[in-house]
């Protein structure tokens, strides 16, 4: 069995306030996106030039976090919310769900590709190889606040996290979605952007690789609610299930659709 290593989720405090490593791992993910899109936007490909750069990340900053709040407090607390809809606001509580900032994500990049006159694909395809960064960056955040953690098991790669009032050995799920969902994710993305693909292929793959990395890892994590009468699917397997079936549709349909245009140009 592996040993927890115990690293306080309080990262510094100054005076009242207390920083913990969660928050500062989102701001390390939006700097590392925007290094990344910064190099990207020198393609001639680009439909982002560089001084946009920065209102484009603000723009998706909001999203991520109004976004992801809010689909946290519909998706997996509604109740909750319904009894205390302020509960909504108080964001200090704690609550994120990544279906929810993807959202959030998608509804900025809607208005963002109006604002510069963009289509909404070509952004979407420009940001997805930079979100596995803020992904892997919020995982290691959850490992490190222990949240979120995995089923138990009595294989050596369990561990016991102090939190755990059960104090039962686990999969440290957290780290097998910061190595999938953020270092494969992102390789794969990367390598795939190099050169120039049909619209919205890139945006596609990026959704299925979510799902299909996301959908597999929720095997080994601590379920969550369900839908009735599929009792092995959690909430978050369900919500992948989407990302999958659209992210095949919007491979297939970039690549129809550029071999259309080939074929009417010659």
């Amino acid at each position: 069995m592996l040993s927890y290593p115990e690293i306080d989720p309080i990262a510094f405090s100054l005076g009242p306030l207390k920083v913990h490593w969660y928050g500062i791992m989102y701001l390390l993910g939006f700097l590392a996106a925007w290094r990344v899109a910064l190099h990207r936007s020198k393609r001639p490909w680009s439909p982002v030039h560089k001084n946009q750069i920065e209102d484009l990340i603000v723009y998706c900053a909001f999203g991520v976090i109004l976004g992801g709040r809010f689909g946290y407090v519909v998706f997996y607390n509604f109740e909750k919310w319904f009894s205390d809809p302020l509960w909504l606001l108080r964001i200090w509580e704690g609550g994120m769900s990544f279906h929810g900032g993807l959202i959030g994500v998608l509804l900025a990049l809607c208005i963002y590709s109006r604002k510069i006159n963009q289509p909404f694909l070509a952004l979407g395809d420009f940001v997805a190889p930079m979100v596995p960064i803020g992904l892997g960056l919020g995982r290691l955040g959850n490992f490190i606040g222990q949240e979120l953690w995995g089923r138990s098991t009595d294989s050596w790669v369990g561990m016991v996290f102090p939190k755990d009032p059960q104090q039962l050995s686990r999969h440290p799920s957290q780290l097998y979605e910061f190595f999938l969902e953020g270092i494969v994710l992102f390789a794969i993305l990367i390598f795939f952007s190099r050169k120039p693909r049909p619209r919205g292929v890139i945006s596609g793959l990026f959704l299925l690789g979510y799902g299909c990395f996301r959908f597999t890892v929720e095997f080994f994590r601590e379920p969550d609610i369900g839908i009735e009468g599929i009792a092995w699917m959690t909430r978050g397997q369900t919500l992948c299930l989407p990302m999958i079936v659209c992210g095949v549709g919007l491979i297939l349909w970039g690549f129809m659709a550029s071999r259309s245009l080939t074929k009417d140009i010659k």
